[in-house]
C-alpha cells in the first residue's frame, strides 16, 4: 500500500478538566487532586462531544484528575480505562503545592527561566521538559504502533500535552509557551507513514455552554 493509501492513525489528545488548584494557580505536578464541580461538568461535555466517534482505546495518566476526566467518556463507549505512568504530569519537585506568587518570591531566578527559557530549567528536585517529553512520546509511539482501526484517546496534563505537541510539530521544548492547552481541551493528531499532522489544537467548542472560563494553567 502506498503512503497515499495508508489510513492515518488518529489520536485524540485531551487535557484533564479543572481542579481547585488550576483555579487558584497552584503548581500541581504529581499531587493527586480530584476535579472540582466545573471539571466534572467539563468531563461530561467531553463525553458528549466524543461519544459518537469510533474510538478503540482510552488511555490516561494515573492521576485522579485525569481518570475522573476520562471516566464518563470511557463508560459511554463501553471501554476500559487504561492508565499509563508515562503520561503522569511533570514532576515540578519543590514547586508542587506552591502558588505562582510564592514560587516567584522564593525562586526568582528559576521562575524567570521558566517564563523565558523553560527548556533550560530543571525544577528543584524535579524533572526537565525534555525528560517529560521522552517518556510521554515513547509511550505515544508504542500505543500508535498497534493495529487498532479506531482512534486512540489519551487524557493527560497541560505540560505533557504541550511537550507532545512540540515534538510532533518538530519543535523543541523552547516552543513550550507558544502552545496553549486549556482545561478539558481536545487536540486531534494523525500519523501516516511516520509523519505526524496536528489537525486540531486546543479545541474548547464543546465547553461553550458551560458558565465557566477555561484556563491554560
Amino acid at each position: 500500500m502506498s503512503t497515499r493509501e495508508m489510513a492515518p492513525r488518529q489520536v485524540i489528545l485531551i487535557r484533564h478538566g479543572q481542579t481547585a488548584w488550576n483555579r487558584e494557580q497552584v503548581f500541581r505536578g504529581r499531587m493527586d487532586l480530584p476535579l472540582d464541580e466545573t471539571g466534572r461538568r467539563q468531563a461530561e461535555a467531553l463525553r458528549d462531544a466524543l461519544a459518537a466517534e469510533a474510538i478503540a482505546r482510552v488511555v490516561c495518566s494515573p492521576l485522579l484528575r485525569a481518570v475522573e476526566t476520562t471516566a464518563p467518556l470511557a463508560e459511554s463507549l463501553g471501554l476500559r480505562i487504561e492508565t499509563d505512568d508515562a503520561f503522569t504530569d511533570l514532576d515540578f519537585g519543590q514547586w508542587q503545592g506552591m502558588t505562582v506568587p510564592a514560587v516567584r518570591d522564593r525562586y526568582p531566578e528559576l521562575f524567570a527561566t521558566w517564563e523565558s527559557a523553560p527548556h533550560l530549567l530543571r525544577f528543584p528536585r524535579g524533572e526537565t521538559l525534555d525528560e517529560a517529553t521522552e517518556r510521554a512520546f515513547s509511550a505515544l509511539q508504542r500505543l500508535v504502533a498497534t493495529d487498532e482501526s479506531g482512534a486512540l484517546v489519551v487524557v493527560a496534563h497541560r505540560v505533557i500535552n504541550k511537550v507532545l505537541l512540540c515534538r510532533v510539530l518538530g519543535l523543541g521544548t523552547s516552543a513550550f509557551w507558544q502552545i496553549k492547552q486549556d482545561t478539558a481541551c481536545i487536540n486531534r493528531l494523525s500519523l501516516t507513514a511516520g509523519r505526524w499532522v496536528v489537525e486540531c489544537l486546543n479545541d474548547i467548542c464543546h465547553l461553550r455552554h458551560l458558565d465557566a472560563a477555561t484556563t491554560d494553567f
